[in-house]
């Protein structure tokens, strides 16, 4: 049977990363893309209710155009929502991270 080593000493000190220059990004950032969404909802959603009016007063407006519209703003809307919710949801988890 081989006998234990002995432990090693470890660095008191970590060394620490050699400090590089920012990246600099080449597409839209994080809050230019979420502005960009949030208004693109938000011509949707109007999109759909000047749709909607319009085709109740009678004006010349199909029906189908109509429904497009309003699902569209449906479907990016749940979209939004579900990003909210997972947003609340990895801040949540953060806050409960212990330091």
């Amino acid at each position: 049977m081989a006998p234990i080593p002995p432990l090693q000493s470890f660095p008191t000190q970590l060394p620490l990363p050699q400090q590089t220059a920012p990246a600099q990004a080449n597409g839209p950032t994080f809050d230019e893309t979420l502005h960009t969404f949030l208004d693109s909802v938000n011509d949707l959603q109007k999109e759909s209710g000047s749709l909607s009016e319009r085709f109740i007063k009678g004006e010349a407006v199909d029906l189908h155009d109509v429904m497009i519209a309003a699902e569209k703003a449906k479907t990016s809307f749940q979209l939004l929502m579900e990003l909210r919710n997972k947003a609340l949801d990895l801040y949540r988890e953060a806050m409960r991270i212990q330091v």
